[in-house]
């Protein structure tokens, strides 16, 4: 069973492909430039950093500007749908994120199963249970994009009353088109430009200051076929070979024992994850900035933010995730940001890892 919905979304066009080429030079070039600028203490090159990303947020969200508002005049479909099964994926607030598996029956279309996450009011939770009936509503172009209505009108409040729906089969799933891969090409090629054009631009300042300030035994570099790791006076970074990935069991708990190897009072400034590159900027002799101890992240909870940023705040096609752990609003903060097609969302955690703030794609 198929069902039609017109013709869905290209991904792979030149707009799309620009998009992703530029959001992977902003995901490469800020986390680059502040590394770099510790490193040289070249206080611009902090700053553009650090306002790099909240630069191009903006602009990014001001460009959707107009795509949004076609979509918001749309009308959408309403329909019956039976709820098939439901987890909850998270408990942090009173609304809970739930995934919900369900059938969905428009009245002029064969029924089709979707999986969809939804934040439900602790309280209104056990409302909602396998095989019982709710009002959803989803955009005629994008049958993927269930919302359930969770005070639909007295009509459909009738409806609901008595109503029995049958499961539609395995084979009748929908979901968003798959991101191509040209556009996860194109945003690879751009986070390591970005990166790149960084260090070219100040490899004289950036490797002349290591040369006359270490000298080449207190620099280590050990290289593999799996990982790389390379570790100053300042910064320390492990790039991880073809297939592994920091989400992985253990691996970053490794690679941070790594760069702090014997030297275990060393305080950082910034910790920040990506999915084959971590970069640790250490905190200078007597500096009173800001500064944590990198053992004692909560390394075991990153998978699971990152997984809820991927999930739950409406990025359907994930691309690039960054986390990034810091002091700068004086207490130990987890920020985990996702971008995709629909836009860019993130998440702050504490110090424990847990979820304090929450901010979905627009």
């Amino acid at each position: 069973m198929t069902i039609t919905a017109g013709a869905p979304p290209t991904h792979s066009t030149p707009v799309a492909l620009a998009r992703g080429f530029v959001t992977g030079g902003v995901v490469g070039t800020a986390p680059a430039a502040f590394v770099v600028g510790i490193v040289i203490e070249n206080v611009a090159l902090i700053v553009t950093g650090l306002a790099l990303p909240a630069v191009y947020g903006l602009l990014y969200f001001l460009a959707g500007i107009p795509r949004r508002a076609r979509e918001a005049a749309v009308v959408p479909r309403t329909a019956l749908a039976m709820i098939e099964s439901l987890e909850a994926i998270g408990s942090e607030s009173s609304d809970v994120p739930v995934r919900f598996d369900l059938t969905v029956a428009p009245d002029d279309a064969p029924a089709y199963r979707v999986e969809i996450s939804q934040s439900i009011n602790l309280v209104e939770l056990p409302d909602y249970r396998p095989r019982g009936i709710v009002v959803v509503q989803y955009p005629p172009d994008r049958p993927w994009r269930v919302r359930i209505v969770k005070r639909p009108t007295p009509e459909w409040e009738g409806r609901l009353a008595g109503a029995h729906l049958d499961s539609a089969p395995a084979s009748a799933r929908v979901s968003a088109p798959p991101e191509g891969c040209a556009v996860g090409f194109v945003g690879l090629l751009g986070l390591l430009l970005g990166a790149a054009a960084v260090i070219l631009l100040f490899r004289a300042d950036l490797f002349g200051q290591e040369t006359t300030a270490q000298p080449p035994s207190s620099t280590p570099s050990v290289s593999s076929t799996s990982s790389t790791t390379v570790v100053t006076s300042a910064s320390g970074t492990v790039t991880l070979g073809p297939g592994q990935s920091f989400l992985d069991k253990g691996e970053l708990r490794r690679a941070i024992d790594s760069l702090t190897q014997g030297k275990d009072s060393r305080q950082a400034l910034t910790v920040v994850v990506q999915e084959r590159l971590l970069s640790v900027v250490f905190a200078p002799t007597g500096t009173q900035a800001p500064q944590f101890d990198p053992d004692s992240l909560p390394y075991e909870r990153f998978p699971a933010l990152i997984e809820e940023a991927r999930t739950t705040l409406g990025i359907h096609s994930p691309g690039t995730w960054q986390l990034t752990a810091d002091r700068l609003t004086g207490t130990l903060t987890i920020r985990v940001g996702v971008t995709g097609s629909e836009g860019t969302a993130s998440l702050e955690a504490d110090g424990q890892g847990e979820v304090v703030r929450r901010t979905p794609a627009r």
